[in-house]
């Protein structure tokens, strides 16, 4: 695109001398001229036509002035459009009052063509860099846009109602996820496999941002399809994780802990995909980490064998389910949450329900790292068995 420029000048001879001069750009295409003979001719092209980058105004002229004209540019809020005094070498009163008002330069009278010339090529450059910041501006708030809808489609698939299912009273779900950045890795799902059984989930994605929401999203799809089908956990790691393997890319991964819970005798049944241990809380406040399957993460070996253990919650025993983004939370010094702290949360808030053991613990969470930023996605589901 040509660099359109308009002169402001009520002398006609200057529009025969800039043509002449600039001839080879115009022809090429790099330069546009329109001429304007004075500031409120000017004032109108440019209402009529914004799309103009630069402004060569003669200082002095009728009816509206070029400082007149300046302040009018002014209130337009252009950044790109440069404003170029022209003025007679001994008015330098009104060229410092044009610079004062926010001219990108001057030249005087007699014209300097070829400092002229060198004046527009530095304002081009200005222009230049200017357009590519508002470019990407333009680009930035509309990647914005893409990702709050991506959090909040994000958010939709996750389970909001609570109780969810109100049929069944032995038990007390609850779970939440709060991203670091617009969109997350971590995803927690719960779901009814039969009259008996209920499915929960708790995974954590590598990696952050788009491509990480992307892989979680395929994630929860296979698992959930597979575990609504399939009564072993192990089984259901299993035949996730051959279909990971192959959606998988740039290496990526999934951790999972994946449970059934027998909803009238509290057995579940769980594998553990590479995940963080869960917390069994005992209703004397006691808490410890369940032994794990000692099996790899879902989306990297197509032959890997997963294995399930088995787990008796007692009336008023809570299962406590989380990603690392709880145990690896920093405060300011750079030191963990970690293990232990977590325990001993856990034990101090033993009785609570399942939605008040998320808030407390995550309310101990944000004052360890008050002062720090959130790095890593937080997801936490706790059940609660009741018996019958």
């Amino acid at each position: 695109m040509p660099v359109k420029i308009l002169s402001v000048d009520d002398e006609q001879d200057l529009e025969i001398l800039l043509t002449q001069y600039f001839r080879r750009k115009i022809k090429r295409g790099e330069y546009e001229f329109s001429f304007a003979h004075n500031g409120v001719e000017a004032l109108q092209m440019l209402l009529a036509e914004p799309n103009f980058d630069i402004i060569l105004s003669d200082i002095n002229m009728p009816e509206m002035d070029g400082l007149t004209l300046l302040t009018k540019i002014n209130e337009m809020r252009n950044p790109a459009l440069k404003c170029i005094m022209v003025s007679a070498y001994g008015d330098m009163e009104n060229i410092r009052t044009a610079m004062n008002r926010g001219a990108f330069d001057f030249t005087t009278k007699p014209i300097n063509l070829e400092d002229m010339e060198l004046t527009i090529e530095k304002a081009v450059e200005q222009i230049k860099f200017i357009k590519n910041a508002q470019k990407e501006h333009s680009q930035l708030k509309s990647i914005q846009s893409d990702l709050k809808v991506a959090k909040e489609i994000q958010e939709t698939i996750l389970p909001k109602n609570f109780p969810p299912f109100p049929e069944w009273n032995t038990f007390d779900i609850y779970a939440s996820m709060n991203s670091a950045a617009y969109v997350g890795g971590d995803f927690y799902d719960f779901f009814k496999i039969d009259n008996d059984r209920l499915g929960f989930v708790i995974a954590d994605v590598s990696g952050k941002g788009i491509s990480a929401a992307i892989f979680m999203a395929i994630s929860r799809t296979v698992v959930r399809a597979i575990a609504i089908t399939e009564n072993s956990a192990a089984q259901c790691m299993n035949r996730s994780n051959k279909i990971l393997c192959q959606e998988s890319v740039n290496d990526m991964f999934v951790t999972v802990f994946y449970g059934i819970l027998n909803v009238n005798t509290g057995i579940i049944t769980y594998s553990n995909a590479g995940h963080n241990p869960p917390v069994l809380i005992t209703k004397e406040g006691g808490a410890s980490f369940i032994p794990i399957t000692n099996d790899l993460v879902l989306g990297i070996m197509e032959d890997t064998v997963y294995h399930e253990k088995e787990l008796k919650l007692k009336p008023g025993e809570n299962l406590f389910l989380y990603t690392d983004g709880i145990t690896e939370a920093m405060n300011p010094a750079n030191e963990l949450y970690g293990d232990e702290r977590l325990l001993e949360n856990c034990k101090s808030f033993a009785g609570s329900s399942p939605k008040e053991m998320i808030n407390k613990i995550t309310e101990t969470v944000g004052d360890f790292t008050i002062g720090a930023v959130q790095s890593d996605d937080i997801t936490l589901l706790s059940i609660t068995y009741k018996g019958e």
